[in-house]
Parts: C-alpha cells; structure tokens; sequence
C-alpha cells in the first residue's frame, strides 16, 4: 500500500509501542486516529503534533458502542480508514495459585483476556467494517491492512503469565482466519510478536532489573527500541505480500520459565 496521504487508527497510540507506531506513521505522510483511555495524555499529543494530523478518542476498547462511535468520528473528520493498529493492553503478571494455595482471582484473567484480546478483535472488526467501503487501492487492489499486537509471551509465557500470554496466544491464533476472512475484501491482516521493548514503564525499572531482562536476548543486546517496532508496522502496511503473518521482534529472545 502506498501509504501516503492515508487514514490510520491506532489503539494505545498515547504511550509506548503505540505511541512509537504514531510519530513513524504520521513520517510517513498519514493522518492518525489514537484511541486511547488516557484523554490528558491524548489532549498534549493532539497540540504537538497537529490536529490537522492526529485526532484523539477516549475509547474503552472493551465496549461495542466506544469502539463503534469511535470509528464513526474518525470517518467522519479524516473520511475514511486505511490502517488499524492495535497496540493497547495491559501485562499483569499473577500466578494461578499463589504461595498460600490460594487461587487467581478469575476476575484478575478475565480482565486481561477483555483488554488484549477481545478489545483488539472489537477494534479490528469495526475497522475492517470501515475498510471494506473503501475503494480497491493499487497494484494488489488493497483496501486496508490490521496489524495486532501479539507477545513473544504467546509462544513462550513464563510463570505469572498465563493470562497474558493466554491473551497474546490469542491473538497468533486469530491472525490467520481473520486474514482469510477479509481476503476477498482486499484486507491484510497481520501482528507483530514483540520481546522485550524499552518501553518507558520498563526504562522506569531499575537498572539491574533491566539488565537481567536483557541477559536471554542473543543480538543486539539490548533493549528493542519502540520506533522499531514502528517502523515493522509501517513496512507491513507497505509491503502488500505480508498477509497471514506473526513476525516476531525481539533480537533472537526465547523466554525462560522466569
């Protein structure tokens, strides 16, 4: 996809990963819709980037109706959606028992499975919707590209995970049916499988701490830098062969059990 002059959306857009995808989209010439609960933080990206570039949404990416009104109003002001990236969530770490015997809290699963699965699969579906009246576009006759926000964790969770990396395997399993899905509407659909990212929640750390999470990874070792992964999601949304695909970011990283 030509990527100029386009229309993205993307979730978690005011801090992090999300936050990195933004600043390398709007490099690249396209107008960005954040969907986000943070409205102070929305408001001060809005006034340094350019409302004629960005706009911000407080959305609940749980809720049908903050999604679906959401969309409406970036379609309304931009005129259509081209891009969809879904980078909101959240990452608790808890254990299914803990060290009493005591069992998770299950409202402590479902939450997480709520935000980073079910919210991205409601964001993408309202997405797709509004894609799917656009107008085939160049050489693959493509009309819109979704890219979702998957874990390293999916593959390989380590203890005190298994609601994320439940979440996040979620997302490789419905990476390739929803691509099949919207095929015949000339929608990609891929995620973007992150390790471990200088993310500023992580660089807030302590220093060992930060060093011990970059002991497993092989090369660079350091920290993924979150422009990088801006810059996968802008190549994924311009390369128009890359459809059905999890691609993994994380400098050769298997995670260990903990």
């Amino acid at each position: 996809m030509n990527i100029e002059n386009k229309i993205a959306i993307v979730t978690g857009g005011c801090s992090g990963l999300g936050n990195a995808t933004v600043h390398s989209l709007i490099a690249k010439g396209v107008k960005v819709a954040i969907l986000d609960i943070n409205e102070e933080q929305g408001a001060a990206i809005v006034n340094e980037l350019g409302s004629d570039k960005v706009m911000f949404e407080q959305v609940d990416v749980r809720s049908a109706q903050s999604v679906e009104d959401a969309v409406a109003r970036v379609v309304e002001k931009f005129g259509a959606v081209h891009i969809c990236v879904n980078c909101a969530g959240i990452g608790p770490a808890k254990r299914t028992l803990d060290r009493e015997g005591n069992a998770m809290p299950l409202e402590n699963f479902s939450n997480v499975i709520e935000i980073n699965l079910i919210g991205t699969f409601n964001v993408a579906r309202v997405a797709a919707s509004a894609m799917a009246k656009n107008e085939p576009m160049g050489e693959a006759l493509e009309r819109g590209v979704i890219i979702n926000t998957a874990s390293v964790a999916g593959f390989e969770g380590q203890v005190g995970q298994a609601g994320y990396a439940a979440s996040k395997g979620g997302i490789l399993a419905l990476n390739l049916p929803m691509a099949r899905d919207l095929a015949p509407l000339g929608i990609r659909v891929n995620a973007i499988a992150p390790g471990t990212m200088g993310t500023p929640m992580l660089l807030n750390m302590p220093q060992n701490v930060q060093d011990g999470l970059v002991n497993d990874i092989q090369f660079p070792k350091r920290l993924g830098h979150p422009s990088e992964y801006g810059s996968l999601a802008v190549h994924m949304v311009e390369n128009a062969y890359i459809n059905g695909e999890t691609i993994r970011i994380d400098g050769a990283l298997r995670m260990k059990a903990k």
